[in-house]
């Protein structure tokens, strides 16, 4: 299972994806949960690698999953570029608009809550596209 990380200063969103790419878990939580959040779903789930964004914070955070963990589990870095905008389209293909959305334009709509559990799964997914195309 891999555990995907979208590390941020105030927030950071959490997947967990199976090998058959179901999504066992996705949350946003504060930064200052997130190790702890991240030992619990290690504690839950059989996690081989934690995938995670490449961008401002990735390296002070890995240090401290690290640190703070102690875990041998590996840390792939992975391109996160563009992630953001990607993860609100996502949010309307996974929780379909209703009722008076539907008559906002797409490119207008805002979701509701943060979606950096969604940019979570994303780096999940662009690390196994990258995995794939070693084959």
């Amino acid at each position: 299972m891999i555990l995907g990380f979208d590390p941020g200063r105030d927030k950071c969103g959490l997947a967990v994806m199976g090998r058959e790419q179901q999504l066992l878990y996705h949350q946003v939580v504060l930064s200052q949960d997130a190790i702890a959040t991240i030992q619990q779903l290690c504690q839950e789930f059989v996690i081989e690698t934690i995938v995670m964004g490449d961008q401002t914070t990735a390296k002070s955070w890995k240090q401290k999953i690290v640190g703070e963990l102690g875990t041998s589990i590996p840390i792939m870095l992975v391109d996160e570029r563009y992630s953001s905008l990607e993860a609100r389209d996502r949010y309307w293909q996974m929780y379909p608009p209703k009722g008076i959305e539907l008559l906002i334009p797409k490119g207008l709509r805002q979701p509701p809550r943060p979606v950096d559990d969604i940019v979570a799964i994303l780096l999940i997914e662009r690390y196994l596209k990258k995995l794939g195309s070693r084959d």
